[in-house]
């Protein structure tokens, strides 16, 4: 049959057919998402595509596109037994929403740390803190100045009396609360697993916190605290050749900018971290994220909160471009290879996925692990919450190598 003897009705037919078979095929297609890592798994460290994921990094990234089929999950119902009971305690303390109160009332609000002393009382079990060889707290010039920081050295594994008689690695701590809560008291467990873990000095600077000091005030006192270190690592016992940094939350970003700003002054003598430990860190600044979706009503940390971390932070709008914040858009080429610790239960989960493929993407070396039925912030809790334990063990252990002489 030659073409000129099809009826046209045949070809309309054949095309809508056709037509309908091409809208079927893209109707069966799901959309990409970010897989979430299974807990205590190593992702391969290759970078992946940004075309798997719309929150991938793909160019500059700034508003990542918000999955349409993220329902909120309830925190309460997916945390695990041990996690529930420290949320548990927060609550009979009389935690309140943080985006619900005033800057001074949100300061004297119960942690989760403060839950975890409480109910380690309530359970006979003391909650001595991890045993160090000394603590000794400081100040330190600034640039705006002085910088409150605390040294702990380590009883050090297989001495007699647990003191060293080398030079030890160093690792600069950075403390979380959004940029506008915590302090040195407030995180001081955290800082004593990372020492004890990883066998090294840790150092804990404070920091300037908004609204009475707003960005980039931190992340230049981060910095100096940095220099300082490195500059003064043999006084105070430790390898100058031999530091790392570490944070929480807004310290995990302050930890990373570090590296970036070590980075950006090698010609000046500054050296880059040998690694860098962030543990669920702020890297970028839109509040549509899946997780941000996910656990738009988590605890203790919600979406509310960060948005009025974020309002207490910055000067004007644009500084939530800026790539000290925009973590996720700066370029990541020659920073220190990078342990990521992120938790399920966490509306910043996806800024720990977006951080881990960027670092990857710019050929450096980042490891991350998901640790599921926990929350932001539970890192640090490891007398309580067994992935709390876990997490505190894996990150150190990474730490410990990253600083062998």
């Amino acid at each position: 049959m030659s073409i000129a003897s099809v009826k046209p009705t045949t070809l309309a037919l054949s095309s809508a057919l056709s037509l309908a078979l091409a809208l079927s095929a893209c109707e069966k297609r799901e959309p990409p998402n970010a897989e979430r890592a299974p807990s205590e798994t190593v992702p391969a460290p290759a970078p992946v595509p940004a075309a798997s994921s719309p929150e991938l990094r793909s160019g500059k990234v700034t508003t990542p596109e918000p999955p349409a089929d993220v329902e909120p999950k309830d925190a309460l119902k997916v945390a695990d037994a041990d996690m529930r009971k420290d949320l548990a305690e927060l609550d009979a303390l009389g935690a309140k929403p943080i985006s619900s109160l005033g800057v001074e009332e949100a300061r004297k609000q119960p942690t989760l740390f403060d839950a975890q002393t409480a109910l380690l009382k309530k359970e006979g079990k003391p909650p001595t803190p991890l045993a160090m060889a000394k603590v000794e707290d400081r100040k330190i010039p600034g640039p705006a100045g002085q910088i409150p920081i605390r040294i702990y050295a380590p009883k050090l594994d297989g001495k007699a009396d647990g003191k060293a008689k080398e030079a030890l690695g160093v690792v600069v701590y950075f403390h979380g609360g959004g940029f506008v809560l915590g302090d040195l008291n407030s995180y001081d467990a955290s800082a004593r697993a990372i020492a004890k873990g990883a066998q090294a000095i840790v150092v804990a600077p404070d920091y300037r916190r908004a609204p009475e000091h707003k960005f980039p005030a931190a992340h230049d006192d981060a910095f100096a605290a940095y220099e300082w270190v490195v500059k003064n690592a043999a006084a105070i016992g430790g390898d100058p050749k031999r530091v790392a940094v570490a944070g929480e939350s807004s310290g995990g970003n302050l930890a990373a900018n570090v590296a970036l700003m070590a980075r950006d002054r090698k010609d000046k003598g500054t050296p880059q971290p040998l690694h860098q430990l962030l543990i669920h860190p702020i890297a970028q600044t839109s509040l549509e994220t899946r997780s941000y979706k996910e656990w738009a009503n988590g605890k203790p940390l919600d979406k509310a909160t960060m948005g009025w971390f974020f309002d207490k932070l910055v000067r004007t709008p644009e500084d939530k471009r800026d790539p000290r914040l925009q973590l996720v858009d700066a370029s990541m080429k020659g920073v220190a290879p990078a342990t990521i610790v992120l938790a399920e239960i966490d509306p910043l989960w996806s800024d720990g996925e977006m951080l881990y493929h960027a670092i990857n993407e710019a050929g450096v070396k980042a490891e991350k692990k998901t640790y599921d039925g926990v929350t932001h912030g539970f890192f640090g809790l490891g007398a309580s919450v067994g992935d709390a334990k876990s997490a505190e063990e894996w990150a150190t252990g990474r730490l410990k190598d990253a600083l062998k002489p």
